[in-house]
């Protein structure tokens, strides 16, 4: 069943990030062929610092993560899967494995997949901490529709859909699991429901380990559906 249906987004039909963007007539595959993309988020990191740690090596996931990552593996080992492809951080590709080696899988890269820039890596910036009580960084507050302190979510948006389209293609038939990040994977379910992409971080709906999956019926995203199989 599928709770949600999936929608070509105007948006994304502009900046080069929609549906059928990119794409040739030696792209078609036939419309019967149906076709699962998981895209999960990774699990809790050890992270005793408390900073944002954006891009930056060796963030592995903690104790509570690698749980995260294998009950999601668990619940997985009765799909189809036959392909898998993380982020190149740490904490993706420490997601993916237990996923991967359920199905026999190696974990394959995606550099498309990484987290969003963000101006504040390696900074604390809990609400009233850090960065964010400094007025020399307020200049980078200013615009949260772009948003001014990091990535432009028009890129998030372009780059997600296409490590989606190449998930879809390999995994054609079958299914595939793409491990990313919140903004990344929030940034693309915006995108492929025609959401606008701006939004308040504290209303995602993309928790630790959680599984955003896009349904396609040949190269059309037909439905969406939302799981926290990990709990949250």
């Amino acid at each position: 069943l599928w709770p949600h249906r999936c929608r070509p987004s105007r948006r994304g039909a502009r900046c080069g990030a929609g549906l059928g963007a990119g794409m040739t007539e030696n792209d078609k595959t036939p419309v019967h062929e149906k076709t699962v993309v998981h895209v999960m988020r990774h699990g809790e990191v050890h992270n005793p610092e408390k900073i944002l740690y954006g891009r930056l090596p060796d963030y592995h996931l903690s104790d509570r993560g690698r749980a995260q990552a294998q009950a999601v593996a668990d619940w997985l080992v009765q799909r189809d899967i036959t392909y898998v492809v993380g982020s190149p951080l740490d904490r993706a590709q420490e997601t993916a494995a237990p996923i991967a080696a359920h199905h026999g899988l190696a974990v394959n890269t995606d550099v498309e997949l990484i987290e969003s820039a963000n101006i504040f890596e390696g900074q604390r910036v809990s609400p009233g901490d850090g960065a964010l009580r400094d007025p020399r960084n307020w200049w980078h507050l200013r615009n949260p529709r772009t948003p001014s302190w990091g990535e432009h979510y028009l890129q998030i948006a372009a780059r997600m859909t296409r490590a989606l389209r190449r998930a879809r293609a390999e995994a054609g038939g079958h299914e595939a699991v793409c491990v990313s990040h919140q903004l990344p994977v929030e940034t693309l379910r915006r995108s492929m429901t025609d959401k606008p992409l701006h939004h308040f971080p504290t209303r995602r709906m993309c928790n630790l380990a959680s599984v955003t999956s896009f349904y396609f019926h040949g190269d059309g995203c037909v439905g969406w559906g939302y799981a926290e199989l990990a709990g949250q």
